[in-house]
């Protein structure tokens, strides 16, 4: 009889999965995955209720109908060949700026805005799979890549001009703007990926210093346009050739090829995303298990409730990551554009509006479950309100004024009569933001959890409204202070006089509205939910 030292144990282990087995598994979580993203997207839609319901579905309607025009119209402007060549030249820069803004976006907020937020996720199995779907899904919900996309769709049908072959001129760019969404939620998932590793928040600090370097490099150097005429993107710019002379094989394989593209993004990101979860992210969980020692009684109440609300930003991580975002991109796009003090007005309304977009517009969701404590405190609500008046105005200005400086540097030679101007504009347009951001927070607030880096302070849907009401005020508020910089300076300051008033008025009204109990007892109980 055989001892059990020198018995051979002939039990077959475990088999390993074939790729069968494993395709198989991918069809099954694939059919899974997509069949759970249309009850979560209802189930986040259905927080949108009465008047904002009815505002969202006349503002989608809004969004098609423009879509259409943007697809259509530009094609019957007046004839130009020359001019519709010059636009031709500039569609492979115009493409590449798609990936490169939904790129940036996607990293900044820790891999897209989340199909659910992070609190309500935990009762439900909802996969890295059906994740990685609602955040690819609703990246689109943002305006500036409407905005951009719009931009896109008019100057590619302006170059084809009015033919019956313009639906299909036009597929490729509708098939470049997915696959560039796609590649741009794809590399986020990578980047959140390197952040959640071993020294992976310096490694992405290191990186982004790294690009920046050489973008300046190259904008210096005068490298930037040769290297974007470069851009793969021409293959975009051929298929829209193709579909417009009615070329049906050249044009299908850049269809097919863009497609793919597309396609193979879509899968490496959801596997990137089922990395992703596998790490623990590291910025959140060093703010919520840090330790900070006490500071000085503060002089005043004005003071400690400024201490409390400057802590609320600065140790939330999207904001600080949306805010270094928004005070340097606007910056480098007016460096490689050489944009002039005309230009450079517009710059600091969609500033001042991206950066009420992160907190402003639910200014009171920071306070979180601490409203309901900081509420009880025996301190003057209005006191509180300037408060939040105060530093709103004072983050919105700083970032602002990044901006400026580093657009100023190309933007010629500086006159009393532009600086006055655009600094004019910067002033009024922080102030009709800051007016019209805290009625928001005060008419409509949400519960939202800030501390989560892909949180926003409203649902996405909201956002779109939020974004292209402010976009719209304070593009046209930039505009009348551009053509300020013409004429003496004594005329940017009294422009600005009734803006001013009228957004203190608001300001104002606000006020008193937030000093009524039962308003404030209203917003308290729905940001503490």
């Amino acid at each position: 009889m055989p001892t059990a030292l020198s018995s051979t144990d002939t039990t077959p282990g475990p088999a390993r999965p074939g790729i069968g087995d494993v395709l198989r598994g991918w069809r099954a979580e694939t059919r899974r995955a997509v069949g759970d993203v249309g009850p979560l997207l209802r189930f986040r839609s259905s927080g949108v209720r009465g008047r904002s319901r009815t505002t969202l579905i006349l503002a989608l309607a809004f969004l098609l109908a423009f879509t259409v025009i943007a697809c259509w119209l530009p094609a019957y402007l007046p004839e130009g060949d020359e001019r519709r060549s010059d636009v031709l030249l500039l569609l492979p820069s115009a493409y590449i700026g798609v990936l490169v803004i939904s790129m940036i976006s996607a990293a900044a907020s820790g891999g897209g805005r989340e199909l659910l937020p992070r609190d309500q996720g935990v009762a439900y199995p909802v996969s890295p799979t059906t994740d990685h779907l609602g955040a690819l899904l609703m990246a689109p919900l943002n305006i500036a890549w409407i905005v951009q996309s719009w931009t896109l769709l008019g100057a590619s049908a302006y170059v084809v001009g009015p033919r019956w072959t313009l639906p299909l001129a036009l597929l490729p760019v509708f098939l470049w703007l997915f696959a560039a969404t796609a590649i741009a939620q794809a590399l986020a998932w990578f980047v959140e990926w390197v952040r959640r590793g071993a020294f992976g928040v310096l490694t992405v600090r290191l990186l982004t210093i790294f690009m920046g370097l050489v973008l300046a490099i190259l904008i210096v150097t005068d490298e930037l346009v040769p290297l974007l005429d470069e851009s793969p993107t021409l293959t975009v710019a051929l298929g829209l050739l193709y579909g417009s002379e009615a070329q049906m094989l050249p044009w299908l394989r850049v269809v097919l090829g863009i497609a793919a593209v597309g396609l193979v993004a879509v899968v490496g990101g959801a596997l990137t995303a089922g990395a992703v979860v596998r790490r623990p992210p590291r910025d959140e969980l060093r703010e919520e298990t840090s330790s900070r020692p006490p500071r000085a009684n503060p002089a005043s109440d004005l003071v400690a409730l400024l201490r409390t609300d400057r802590a609320a930003i600065w140790r939330s991580v999207p904001l600080r990551r949306g805010l270094a975002v928004l005070a340097l991109l606007p910056g480098l796009v007016a460096l490689a554009g050489g944009l002039d003090w005309v230009m450079l007005s517009i710059l600091p309304g969609l500033v001042a509006s991206g950066g009420a977009l992160l907190f402003g517009v639910n200014s009171w969701c920071l306070d979180g479950r601490g409203a309901l404590w900081r509420d009880s405190l025996p301190v003057n609500p209005r006191l509180a309100f300037t408060s939040r008046v105060m530093v709103l105005t004072e983050v919105l200005l700083v970032v602002t004024a990044l901006t400026l400086l580093m657009g100023a540097l190309r933007a010629g030679p500086p006159t009393t009569s532009r600086v006055v101007a655009v600094v004019t504009c910067a002033v009024v347009v922080t102030v009709q933001v800051v007016a019209t951001s805290l009625r928001w927070s005060v008419r409509s607030p949400y519960a939202v959890d800030m501390r989560s880096a892909r949180a926003t302070p409203a649902p996405p849907v909201v956002m779109v409204g939020y974004s292209a009401r402010l976009a719209l005020s304070t593009t046209l508020t930039g505009m009348v202070f551009g053509g300020a910089t013409f004429a003496p300076w004594q005329w940017s300051v009294m422009v600005a006089i009734p803006f001013l008033l009228f957004s203190s008025y608001k300001l104002v009204g606000t006020a008193g509205a937030w000093a009524l109990p039962a308003v404030r007892s209203r917003v308290v109980a729905v940001v503490a939910s």
